[in-house]
């Protein structure tokens, strides 16, 4: 930080240059357990989320607290009752929104409103099974500052129901397709639509392939032109997805 300053003051960087630096070199430490990336959203455009799995519930709470204080907002992904109720028994910062969403198993915790709406996100689920995948998706995506349509329950079994649902999500910049099983439902929708088509295999299914492997390998082998995140990574579809929204809503608006 000395040298950027330094650097600076003598005229060896622009301003631009000196704030890009500092960026990189922001993060705060939570004790012994944690060092937090403050300043991710800014330099990439995606928010630090906090995996809840495998963290006690004591340190969740500093975690999360710390990141709140330092962003004004903070997602908490894959949380338990146990930890959600440890949120429960804290007192939150005042004005600090609290939304739980149990399908999902998300926390968010904001101070002031959301983001301004930038962008349209389209999620499809094939399952009901799939839903809680896609939620984490949706709950991303809008903390991104996305308008998101979700559309659920129109896999391939019955193809007939997920023609009404393209049509409702036909002015989206991205779609998020979540299947498990054989996960044939993304490689369909992304034949039939004009815009990036993100695959969102899920562990469901059993016997061979089961767990989400079937599905995960069905899309990697998709004729049709998309991308594939991990099984049940429902907050990378949903990151990914509101990247490309938000860039192809900002170029439209810039013609």
């Amino acid at each position: 930080m000395k040298d950027i300053l330094e650097n600076f003051a003598q005229g060896k960087i622009s301003l631009e240059d000196a704030l890009s630096s500092i960026k990189l070199l922001s993060c705060r430490a939570v004790g012994e357990i944690a060092k937090l990336d403050t300043h991710r959203a800014d330099r990439i455009g995606i928010p630090e989320a906090i995996l809840a799995e495998g963290k006690n519930k004591e340190d969740l709470v500093k975690i999360a607290l710390a990141h709140l204080e330092e962003t004004g907002s903070v997602i908490v992904t894959r949380i338990s009752d146990e930890q959600f109720v440890a949120f429960e028994k804290i007192d939150l910062p005042e004005g600090t929104i609290c939304d739980k969403n149990s399908i999902a198993r998300t926390l968010v915790l904001r101070i002031g409103s959301k983001k301004s709406s930038m962008g349209k996100v389209g999620i499809l689920a094939a399952g009901t099974a799939d839903i809680p995948v896609s939620e984490e998706a949706k709950i991303v995506a809008e903390e991104m500052g996305c308008e998101v349509i979700s559309e659920y329950d129109v896999g391939v079994a019955g193809i007939h129901r997920l023609f009404p649902s393209l049509e409702k999500i036909s002015d989206v910049d991205a779609i998020v397709v979540a299947a498990g099983r054989e996960g044939t439902l993304p490689a369909i929708v992304a034949g039939l639509v004009d815009v990036p088509v993100i695959g969102l295999p899920v562990s469901t299914g059993y016997g061979v392939g089961g767990s989400g492997l079937a599905a995960l390998h069905s899309m990697l082998q998709s004729c049709s032109v998309l991308a594939v995140v991990n099984i049940d990574a429902g907050f990378v579809a949903g990151a990914y997805a509101a990247k490309i929204a938000i860039k192809r809503s900002y170029q439209q608006k810039q013609f």
